[in-house]
């Protein structure tokens, strides 16, 4: 027992041994300080703990009163120490996560490895544009933020989350399903099912088709990266996709990935923080996962 124990735990060790010399041994003190801590206690709350008169050591009403809260306190002291271990041990708490629709795909994989190993984390993921993230981190609304791009600020600390690439995708039955590549000028007479939503991948598509002076026919264009998975499969199409939005297809044959040599692109997907606010034992856990990989 620490020499800092409180008047309140010293007389509850007097109750609990029945006896001041028990607990004196017990505490690893003398018995006159015993006495005095409960004598101090007595004073404090203006009555009268323990009946000293018989051999045995019997407490008074209000005794019994003291006696319950030190018991209460007790176990609450108990439950603060259990929960805060539990949080050393990032088994409890929060983690807030910011990222737009498509950034929420890199995440996922990591997701799931973490509630696995912390099921009793909470884990928020909020639907942020990703012009917003850095504001949202420094308001502290977020742990982490996942962008395609570095905010170029030095208050932000980064590492990367997953390298994707753009992946050329057609359906299981195309002609071009059992190449392994083929040249951007043999694709002049396919019909893309295209984003009709602006981003770097698009523009790196009509860049690299326009330098080749090789026609792009987009015939279709689709506002979502699940629409347009689909009619790839089914035959309507061929597009560019980031490959992490298609890597379960590709597993179950749905889709077959061609090479374009002509057609490179890879961003690194970085998950950010404040560089300098403290993360809660949730985050820092989720941050060394991530930096195991």
């Amino acid at each position: 027992m620490s020499l800092d124990v409180t008047p309140l735990q010293v007389f509850l060790t007097v109750v609990e041994e029945g006896s001041f010399t028990r607990a004196a041994e017990k505490l690893q003190r003398t018995q006159p300080a015993v006495s005095v801590a409960v004598q101090r206690l007595e004073a404090e709350v203006g009555e009268k703990l323990i009946d000293r008169s018989g051999r045995e050591l019997a407490l008074t009403d209000a005794g019994a009163i003291v006696l319950d809260a030190a018991r209460r306190q007790q176990n609450l002291q108990r439950e603060l120490f259990n929960r805060l271990a539990e949080l050393r041990h990032k088994a409890v708490g929060r983690l807030a996560l910011g990222a737009n629709e498509s950034m929420i795909l890199y995440l996922l994989p990591h997701l799931i490895r973490y509630r696995e190993r912390f099921p009793q984390v909470q884990v928020v993921v909020q639907r942020t544009r990703s012009s917003q993230i850095p504001d949202h981190l420094l308001a502290g609304d977020v742990d982490f933020g996942v962008a395609s791009f570095l905010p170029g600020d030095e208050r932000f600390g980064s590492r990367v989350l997953y390298r994707d690439h753009l992946a050329f995708v057609v359906g299981p039955q195309h002609r071009l399903a059992k190449k392994k590549s083929v040249a951007i000028q043999e694709l002049g007479r396919e019909t893309f099912v295209a984003h009709n939503v602006a981003s770097p991948y698009r523009e790196v598509v009509l860049r690299e088709f326009h330098r080749h002076k090789v026609s792009l026919d987009m015939a279709v264009e689709m506002p979502t990266v699940e629409s347009i998975r689909r009619m790839v499969a089914g035959g309507m199409g061929v597009a560019f996709l980031p490959r992490v939005t298609v890597e379960q297809d590709l597993a179950m044959g749905l889709l077959k990935e061609v090479q374009v040599p002509e057609v490179k692109a890879e961003r690194p997907i970085h998950l950010l923080w404040v560089e300098k606010r403290p993360l809660s034992h949730a985050a820092k856990a989720f941050l060394e996962m991530v930096a195991v990989g």
